[in-house]
């Protein structure tokens, strides 16, 4: 059985190399974490790809909040998103909801245009869209979609436990396939036991990567050897 991935928020290219020593499978890179994560520039872009050999998946998102920034925000996140791949990325995440709370999909399929085919993940915007159910059956067929991160819920896993749960055994098998679901926001150890049983194969970590917790101390790669062991320890049934 494939070892659950395990994906770690990289600002740096000092981050990205400790995550991948630690024992990260994937990358999620970012700037502006007071502001949740925005677009990270093109020098960041080439110098983690240049210091890791971890897939990349570069953050588009321009402020703070899921809003898309109407018509020129659309278009500066395309100008932003081609940018990035003359840098080097390939892999992308983003995800926008209207005024309403809905998913944007006109925003979301004019910037998907941008990547020119690459992977993205739709990130936390679902967790605070008006419809949960609504917004997953809005993300349906797009194309490069291929995980969705979510916590469950506005206040993160802890809080949106019962969710995950029950997302995760709608994509069992026998059910029509769609993107990976994975679990991310405040994710705890003692929680990894309950989404590996629910078959969640896929986690997301930020803060927790990091000495103290804190955004203003580097990854660790002590602190993502904890969690790389942690999910691989963990048994799971059948």
């Amino acid at each position: 059985m494939p070892r659950p991935l395990l994906e770690v928020i990289a600002l740096t290219a000092q981050d990205a190399v400790a995550a991948q020593q630690g024992g990260a499978d994937r990358l999620e890179l970012v700037t502006g974490m007071h502001q949740d994560g925005l677009t990270p520039g093109p020098r960041t872009v080439a110098a983690v790809r240049a210091a890791t050999t971890l897939p990349v998946r570069v953050m588009l998102r321009a402020s703070a909040g899921f809003g898309a920034g109407g018509t020129d925000g659309v278009v500066r996140l395309c100008a932003a998103a081609r940018e990035l791949r003359a840098a080097g990325a390939r892999e992308f995440v983003l995800g926008f909801l209207d005024p309403a709370g809905r998913v944007d999909v006109a925003a979301v399929r004019t910037v998907v245009e941008a990547l020119d085919g690459a992977p993205w993940t739709f990130h936390r915007a679902l967790d605070h869209s008006a419809d949960r159910a609504a917004a997953r059956r809005a993300l349906q067929g797009l194309p490069g979609l291929d995980t969705v991160l979510t916590a469950g819920a506005p206040g993160g896993v802890a809080d949106g436990l019962p969710v995950l749960r029950g997302e995760a055994a709608g994509a069992a098998p026998g059910r029509p396939p769609g993107p990976r679901l994975m679990a991310g926001g405040g994710l705890r150890h003692t929680q990894l036991p309950v989404l590996r049983a629910a078959g969640v194969d896929a986690f997301h970590i930020g803060s927790a990567a990091r000495t103290g917790g804190s955004w203003s101390a580097p990854v660790t790669a002590t602190a993502v050897h904890s969690w790389r062991r942690a999910l691989d320890d963990v048994p799971v049934a059948g």
